[in-house]
């Protein structure tokens, strides 16, 4: 090995970023790392915050800060370019259009992709909400709508998981009384995994703003304005502006394509010191990644996750280098946090209950303090403590 260990980081969401981020606080002496971080967009996306932004309560430099502002006065070197492949044997990254990166260690933390070939017409009229794209792709549709003359705009949402709801809340709010949203979910109820008082809390939510809830509905094909559903063999077609698919996630073509061993959903296997199986030289974190934590707890695909994985992932990566002992990944489930349309949220755990305006309070703190640098976090906070003064000046 080089003098100078090289860390290829592939991925700059919760589990890449935050890992790059966690190696530059350990003490290196004399085997100070080189870093790469890979991803093939220019900006981190603070995911759980993206609903904000079809409020206009947020805007995208607060949830979408440029890696290279991010970076910036730091030892890790940023690379935006797309992976076309990943050789094992002569520890190589292969990227479009840009040099090949060698590596010593490999981080795989992609994340992972809204499956859009499960149902017909989804991947020509349905938008998945997953990234800043997609939400400049709907923002892009709802101001041509809003500025039409029709008396409804008809919203799908399938999937009634977190981002169904809370996307369903958002728009809700945004529409008014023009808006006729509905989800369409194919189980038996709504937020399955979710603790009780954040399905009681979303259901009245959704219940105040008229949302339509399709329980055991599937959807059987897409069109430019329509949406079919099969309720118990029957198929209904109903007339629909927007359809917006939350439903599934799959792990990157690229790793899939990996001879490492896989579960069968793709997703990586790793062992509770998040390197992947015979592979030390490989961690991999985040969704693309099937883990036991030290308790033999199976670890969630979620961003609370990644971001604690990340933890992990830099502290084992240290000490893998400078010969120290690796500690094996233990998950916490801190609780789960909704947004439920403007400011409003439900809040289960931390000890807490809270719902309403103190919880869309707690919520918008927990996540500030979850921001990537301390640059970034009292920038946001300064604007948001400004916010309320802007506008009071302005009326």
């Amino acid at each position: 090995m080089t003098q100078h260990p090289r860390i290829c980081i592939l991925g700059g969401g919760f589990g890449g970023l935050y890992t790059a981020l966690k190696l530059i606080q350990f003490p290196w002496e004399q085997s100070q790392p080189e870093i790469t971080l890979v991803d093939q967009r220019d900006r981190f996306l603070f995911s759980p915050l993206l609903y904000e932004l079809l409020t206009g309560e947020l805007e995208t430099w607060e949830i979408a800060p440029p890696y290279t502002e991010l970076l910036a006065n730091t030892s890790i070197r940023f690379c935006q370019a797309e992976v076309a492949s990943i050789e094992l044997e002569a520890k190589q990254v292969q990227l479009k259009d840009q040099p090949a990166l060698s590596y010593d260690y490999l981080v795989l933390a992609m994340g992972g992709e809204t499956p859009l070939d499960t149902v017909p017409g989804v991947a020509d009229y349905a938008i998945p909400f997953r990234t800043i794209a997609d939400a400049y792709r709907l923002e892009e549709k709802l101001r041509t709508l809003e500025a039409g003359n029709a008396d409804k705009i008809r919203v799908a949402i399938v999937g009634g998981g977190y981002s169904g709801v809370e996307l369903a809340c958002k728009l809700a709010d945004r529409l008014g009384e023009r808006g006729r949203i509905r989800i369409v979910e194919a189980t038996d109820q709504i937020l399955r995994n979710s603790p009780e008082f954040n399905r009681t809390t979303a259901a009245k939510a959704l219940s105040d703003r008229k949302v339509w809830i399709d329980l055991e509905t599937k959807v059987q094909a897409i069109t430019a304005d329509s949406i079919s559903l099969d309720y118990r063999n029957q198929v209904d077609t109903i007339p629909v502006e927007i359809v917006l698919w939350t439903v599934g996630t799959q792990v990157a073509k690229v790793v899939q394509e990996l001879p490492l061993p896989h579960n069968a959903r793709g997703q990586v296997l790793v062992n509770p010191m998040l390197q992947v199986v015979d592979h030390p030289e490989l961690f991999a974190v985040g969704d693309l990644a099937e883990c036991q934590d030290a308790e033999g707890q199976r670890v969630p695909a979620t961003a609370q996750a990644a971001f604690q994985q990340a933890e992990y992932a830099g502290w084992n990566l240290w000490a893998a280098i400078t010969g120290r002992p690796l500690l094996p990944f233990r998950y916490q489930a801190l609780g789960e946090m909704m947004t439920l349309g403007t400011d409003n949220a439900t809040l289960a755990g931390f000890g807490l209950k809270l719902e309403g305006p103190a919880a869309h309070i707690a919520r918008r703190l927990i996540y500030l303090y979850r921001m990537p640098t301390l640059d970034h976090q009292i920038k946001v906070g300064l604007n948001w403590i400004a916010q309320p003064i802007r506008e009071l000046l302005s009326s």
